[in-house]
């Protein structure tokens, strides 16, 4: 550990601070998705937004402001204010924990940058997460925007790149506190692993792509049979139904949730691979214990994603699901890391 003025224990705990944030807004933010929350909150105050409607005038006035949108007009007009009052508080407690993440990074990195208990790489590293910080909130608004127009649903493709902003900030924000936690730089001992992990990893992003894709598109209420797509149906015939064909993999929510179906057995299959070629070779205990977490990880995660399947996306197994990718993703971070430096 740290001990030096620069890059300190608290310059740590700070790091793994905003860690924590990120993971208790994603779980907010699936919640938020997951109930149909997202759209509640049609406009964006940094400082006045932060204050909920307080009375029953300023709750009327946010309800009639609601009532200009599509997914009232078409999906919610039977709603009444309690109904609205509901779905508004998720939203609006997603959107504080972000400002609490601007704030829990920004204020303390102006305190250590005065205090000098940053080095150069440290505060050129902090920089860009807060770059990334800024940018996954005006995702999260640009994605509600979409919302606003003509369809009451936002788009998938704005959903995946802020969810997955989200996911890479979190990861990012992990390796910078396990650059200080880990100071002591070696040689990579093992560089054709290492890049099979990065491989793993890649693989991995791409299906959290997907995940976010499925769940914009609300796929996970189709198909919901498994091994099988449907009964006698490996790919069922509506995967392919779009021309060009190309459209199915990124539009059509069939294809898309065949793609992710396809995408958790190719990443089950590279990590238990990892795992095999690890015992091979002459490892450290921990770097031995991060590549077993991937593999305990992802078959837990895998039967969480049959589950959602097959019980057409309950609540708390769609949470979960998205809760394991988020800590398949900071096994796979830890673990690149330790075969990094």
């Amino acid at each position: 550990m740290v001990n030096s003025k620069k890059d300190n224990k608290k310059v740590i705990y700070w790091l793994l601070t905003g860690c924590l944030l990120i993971f208790i807004m994603v779980f907010v933010g699936g919640i938020t998705r997951l109930t149909d929350s997202g759209l509640s909150i049609s406009n964006y105050k940094l400082i006045t937004g932060t204050i909920p409607p307080l009375n029953e005038a300023e709750w009327q006035e946010a309800f009639n402001l609601y009532k200009q949108y599509p997914e009232y007009q078409k999906l919610n007009y039977h709603f009444e204010l309690d109904d609205f009052k509901e779905i508004y508080f998720w939203e609006w407690l997603h959107r504080v924990i972000g400002r609490l993440i601007g704030i829990v990074f920004f204020i303390p990195f102006l305190y250590f940058l005065i205090t000098k208990q940053l080095s150069k790489s440290t505060i050129k590293k902090s920089l860009v997460l807060m770059v990334l910080g800024a940018f996954q909130g005006f995702l999260g608004w640009y994605m509600v925007k979409s919302g606003l127009v003509d369809q009451p649903d936002v788009s998938h493709f704005r959903l995946a790149a802020h969810l997955v902003t989200a996911f890479l900030t979190f990861a990012a924000t992990l390796w910078v506190a396990l650059d200080l936690i880990y100071p002591d730089r070696k040689p990579i001992a093992f560089p054709k692993f290492r890049k099979w992990i990065i491989f793993s990893f890649f693989i991995l992003i791409i299906q959290i792509i997907y995940g976010a894709f499925v769940a914009g598109l609300k796929a996970g209420l189709l198909h919901n049979h498994w091994p099988l797509m449907n009964e006698g149906e490996f790919i069922h015939h509506t995967v392919y139904v779009l021309q060009p064909f190309y459209k199915n993999l990124f539009e059509n929510p069939s294809g898309i949730q065949f793609v992710h179906r396809t995408l958790a057995y190719l990443v089950v299959a590279a990590l238990i691979w990892l795992w095999i070629k690890s015992k091979k070779l002459p490892l450290s205990s921990i770097q031995q214990k991060s590549v077993l977490s991937l593999v305990v990880i992802v078959f837990v995660q895998f039967i969480l994603g049959v589950f959602t399947i097959l019980l057409s996306v309950p609540l708390w197994l769609g949470l979960a699901h998205q809760i394991g990718a988020f800590l398949l993703l900071s096994a796979m971070t830890f673990t690149l890391h330790r075969f990094s430096k």
